[in-house]
């Protein structure tokens, strides 16, 4: 009798540079279902290497473009990856074994190791960065937001031990491109749910998130990398500030 089946669930935009490595490392699982809004480079070719579930379909946002793939998963479980994400040897067997454990939770949650320019970051309050990847099919559901989206489990939520590689940014400008794309989605929704800022919020909060990764949370033991993260996290937090200011007012 064999045991639970596993659906790994990835939706892509533009990933040729990286879905590779994420598809390798999840060919394991019963089944690979990609989600693409229509790319303009090689990422479908890609992706139909690894599997026949390949889906092209407009963007209709994070949390809705995920939620449309677990709904054509058929798997026991369901995980979750991102494009940028990839599965461990070490959590790949950690998963295996949970599934098949007869007090199995509802859902887990996964320590993720954020890569920066090809290093560890392991300060900044950037590790573990705990996120719910692996859950039961119809037990989980990605809450509707803009940007950030995350996953709601009806039950037991656990932990897993083993580590999610995250390689987010692979230099400043991939940074940057992604900042300005992800604070135009916070700002629009932060604008519909009525939130205001003022000229404080461009400086203090700015500030604020430099000193939290950088000094409270020892991102100076990352080096350079750990400066130029809270650098560009305090910039990121300004031009999302900026741009709720300038929606309010126009």
């Amino acid at each position: 009798m064999s045991g639970p089946r596993v659906s790994a669930v990835v939706i892509t935009l533009n990933e040729q540079e990286c879905l590779r490595a994420c598809l390798e490392s999840a060919a394991w699982a019963d089944e690979l279902i990609v989600v693409d809004a229509e790319s303009q480079d090689k990422t479908v070719q890609i992706a139909r290497e690894f599997t026949d579930h390949v889906v092209v379909r407009p963007w209709p946002g994070f949390a809705a473009q995920k939620n449309f793939g677990l709904a054509r998963a058929g798997g026991d479980w369901i995980l979750s990856l991102d494009a940028d994400e990839e599965v461990t040897p070490e959590l790949r067997a950690e998963i295996l074994a949970t599934v098949a454990a007869a007090d199995a939770a509802d859902g887990y949650r996964v320590p993720r190791r954020n890569v920066f320019w090809g290093r560890f970051i392991r300060h900044g309050g950037l590790y573990p960065d705990w996120q719910v990847r692996l859950f039961r099919r119809g037990r989980g559901r990605f809450v509707e937001r803009a940007v950030h989206e995350s996953v709601e489990v009806d039950g037991r939520v656990g932990r897993l031990r083993a580590a999610l590689v995250h390689r987010s940014h692979r230099d400043v400008a991939d940074f940057l491109a992604r900042a300005d794309r992800y604070s135009t989605l916070a700002a629009e929704e932060a604008v519909r749910h009525g939130r205001r800022v003022g000229a404080g919020d461009l400086v203090w909060r700015p500030a604020g998130r430099f000193l939290s990764m950088y000094v409270l949370r020892a991102g100076f033991l990352d080096g350079w990398r750990g400066f130029l993260l809270a650098s560009l996290y305090a910039y990121y937090v300004f031009i999302r500030s900026a741009k709720i200011w300038e929606r309010t007012r126009r």
